[in-house]
């Protein structure tokens, strides 16, 4: 989660903690990080990675 920047400090309700921050990357053959989506809102994420496929 480090290398990939998303264990961030997160603030829910005023109590800042550390967590993971919702984020989905398409990893290429290649192994190259291909497309990034940051601060992923579930709802309709599934039907928009799937369309960048």
């Amino acid at each position: 989660m480090q290398a990939y920047g998303v264990w961030k400090e997160k603030n829910m309700y005023g109590k800042i903690t550390m967590g993971c921050e919702r984020t989905t990357f398409v990893i290429d053959e290649k192994g190259r990080v291909a497309k990034i989506w940051p601060k992923v809102k579930v709802d309709g994420h599934a039907v928009d990675v799937l369309a960048n496929l």
